[in-house]
């Protein structure tokens, strides 16, 4: 599965649990560790687990590799490592806490897609 295949696979897995502000950035060149970050806010702890599994689970399905995932205790912020993408769900006061996007988008250029719900 290519890049993009597994991006609009891991979108599609959020907007399937209602995710919001879903935001993909192309990190590609800025670091040689992932291309793709995949950002994403749930309304509660209990959506940001469901919407990191239905990834989890979805990417699994495709027949692709997981390496990790992390925060699904708390579900403040979880984060899913999928080798060349990597997935931020969080709750919105944490995202705006940490604002990775601005942190790696560098602004406007490296955003690829913001959907809103």
């Amino acid at each position: 599965m290519n890049i993009e295949d597994k991006t609009r696979l891991v979108v599609a897995a959020l907007e399937d649990i209602k995710a919001r502000d879903i935001a993909v950035l192309d990190t590609s060149k800025l670091t040689s560790l992932f291309e793709r970050m995949v950002i994403a806010s749930g309304d509660s702890n209990r959506q940001t687990r469901a919407l990191a599994d239905n990834v989890r689970e979805k990417v699994k399905e495709a027949g692709e590799h997981v390496g990790g995932m992390e925060g699904e205790e708390s579900g403040d912020w979880v984060l899913l490592d999928l080798g060349e993408v990597i997935v931020h769900v969080m709750l919105p006061a944490v995202r705006a806490h940490y604002n990775l996007e601005e942190l790696w988008g560098a602004g406007e250029a490296a955003r690829v897609r913001k959907a809103t719900r």
